[in-house]
C-alpha cells in the first residue's frame, strides 16, 4: 500500500492549474467515441473502401496545415485558456449539429471542422503544460495530463462500439456534451498561465529567443529537426491504432469488428491508467530519448504480433498491453524531450511546425497503406508495418548520439535527464 501511495505521490506539488487540465481532459475524453471509429464510420457506414478512406483522410490533414501553424503562432503570442475555450466551443456546435443531422458527407464535413479546432488545440495545450511545469517537473507533468486524457478514454470507445450499429447520433451528443463540460471547467478555473522558471538553472535551453524565427531556431538545433523525423516514423507506426486494425477487425469480424475495437481502445486506456504512474517512477532515471527506444520496440512487437494471431482474440488483448507499454514509454519520453531543447518563446510554433511535419508525412504513408490493403494480405500490411518499427528503433539510437553532442549539459550529472 505505501508503495501505491507513493507511485501516485509523485504528482503533487504541481500548480493547480495542472490538476484543473487534468480533470479538464478526463471529461472531455469520456466522450470521446467518435474519431476511434472514423475509419469504420467511413468504411461500414458510408461504404468506402480503404484507399478512397487514406485519400479522404490525406485531404483531411493537408487542409489542416495552415491553420496549425497559425495555431502555433497565436500559442505563443497570445492567451493559451482562451485559445482552448474558443477552439472548444466551435468543436461543440459541430457535434451537435451532426448529431441532429442524418448520417452523410455532411457529418464527415463536420467531424473535419470539430477536428480542425481539437488539432489546432494539440500545440497550445503542449505549450501550455510545459509553461505550467518547471524543467524538473516536466516529465510528471506531461504523465498526468496523458493519465487524465485517458481515464476518460476507458469506457468511451467500448460505449462507442455499442452504438455504432444503430445510435451513432448519441455519441455524437455525448461527445459534445463532455467537450462543454471541460471547456466550463477550465473557464472558471484556469487564471493564471504565467511561465514557471526553474529554481536550478537547469532550464539553460529554454531561455527565450524572442528576436529569432523558428527557422532560425530550428537552423541552430539539428538534433530537434532529426528529432522531428524520428516522430514522424513514430507516429506512421502508432497511426495504425486507428487505422489497419479497425480495417483488419471489419475485415475478419463485419460489424461486430467496431465493438471488438472499442473494447481493445478500452483496454488500451485501463492499462494507460495503471501502468503511466509506475511507469513514470521506475524510468526516472531513464534518459528520454532511452525511454523512446523502449517505447518503440515495445509498440512494434504489439503490432508485429499481428502477423500470427489473425482470428485469435485472447492475443489482441496481448498484444494491446505491450503495445500500450511502449505508448506510455514513448509517451514519457517524446513530450517533455522537446521542450527542455527549445525557446520558451517559440513552443507553440515548434509544435505547430512538428505536428504539420508529421501529419502530412503519415497521411502520405497512410494513403500508400490504403492502397496497399486493397491488393494485399493483412498479414502482409502487419510485416511492413513491423518492418518501419525497427528502422524507427535505429534511428532513435543515431539520434541519441546527435543530441549528446548538440546538448551536452543534459547530460550531466547534475541533470537528470
Amino acid at each position: 500500500m505505501k508503495n501505491k501511495m507513493n507511485i501516485f505521490k509523485q504528482y503533487s506539488g504541481l500548480r493547480r492549474e495542472m490538476y484543473v487540465l487534468f480533470f479538464g481532459r478526463i471529461v472531455t475524453n469520456l466522450g470521446s467515441m467518435v474519431f476511434p471509429l472514423l475509419t469504420l464510420i467511413l468504411s461500414n457506414k458510408l461504404h468506402m473502401d480503404a484507399a478512397s478512406i487514406a485519400s479522404l483522410l490525406l485531404f483531411m490533414s493537408i487542409a489542416q496545415f495552415p491553420t496549425i501553424y497559425v495555431a502555433g503562432y497565436l500559442a505563443d503570442h497570445y492567451n493559451k485558456r482562451n485559445i482552448i475555450i474558443i477552439c472548444d466551443f466551435i468543436t461543440v456546435a459541430c457535434y451537435f449539429i451532426a448529431g441532429m443531422i442524418p448520417l452523410s458527407m455532411i457529418t464527415v464535413g463536420l467531424l473535419f471542422i470539430a477536428s480542425l479546432f481539437a488539432t489546432v488545440e494539440h500545440p497550445v495545450y503542449d505549450a501550455l503544460v510545459a509553461d505550467l511545469s518547471s524543467y524538473e517537473d516536466r516529465e510528471k507533468a506531461y504523465s498526468l495530463s496523458y493519465l487524465g486524457m485517458n481515464l476518460g478514454l476507458v469506457l468511451a470507445p467500448s460505449l462507442g462500439g455499442l452504438l455504432f450499429a444503430d445510435y451513432l447520433n448519441v455519441a455524437f451528443f455525448i461527445d459534445a456534451i463532455s467537450t462543454l463540460l471541460s471547456t466550463i471547467l477550465i473557464f472558471i478555473f484556469i487564471k493564471d498561465i504565467s511561465v514557471t522558471k526553474s529554481t536550478t538553472g537547469q532550464d539553460f535551453y529554454e531561455e527565450s529567443e524572442e528576436e529569432n524565427s523558428v527557422f532560425k531556431v530550428l537552423k541552430a538545433r539539428k538534433a530537434i529537426v532529426y528529432f522531428m523525423i524520428c516522430s514522424m516514423m513514430i507516429q506512421i507506426v502508432y497511426s495504425q491504432f486507428n487505422f489497419l486494425m479497425p480495417l483488419n477487425f471489419e475485415r475478419l469480424y463485419g460489424e461486430q469488428g467496431a465493438f471488438i475495437f472499442g473494447t481493445i481502445t478500452s483496454v488500451n486506456a485501463f492499462v494507460v491508467i495503471f501502468a503511466t504512474p509506475i511507469l513514470t517512477t521506475v524510468s526516472q532515471k531513464l534518459k528520454d530519448l532511452n525511454k523512446v527506444v523502449v517505447g518503440v520496440l515495445l509498440m512494434t512487437v504489439g503490432f508485429g504480433m499481428y502477423i500470427f494471431i489473425q482470428g485469435i482474440m485472447p492475443l489482441y488483448y496481448v498484444s494491446i498491453i505491450i503495445f500500450t507499454l511502449g505508448e506510455i514509454y514513448n509517451t514519457l519520453g517524446s513530450q517533455p524531450y522537446l521542450t527542455r531543447r527549445i525557446p520558451v518563446t517559440h513552443r507553440g510554433r515548434i509544435s505547430s511546425v512538428r505536428n504539420i511535419f508529421t501529419n502530412l508525412s503519415v497521411a502520405i504513408v497512410q494513403n500508400g497503406i490504403g492502397f496497399l490493403i486493397d491488393h494485399h494480405s493483412m498479414i502482409f500490411m502487419w510485416v511492413v508495418i513491423t518492418v518501419a518499427g525497427c528502422l524507427t528503433i535505429g534511428m532513435v539510437m543515431i539520434l541519441r548520439i546527435i543530441d549528446k553532442k548538440e546538448y551536452p549539459r543534459l547530460y550531466e550529472k547534475t541533470y537528470s535527464k
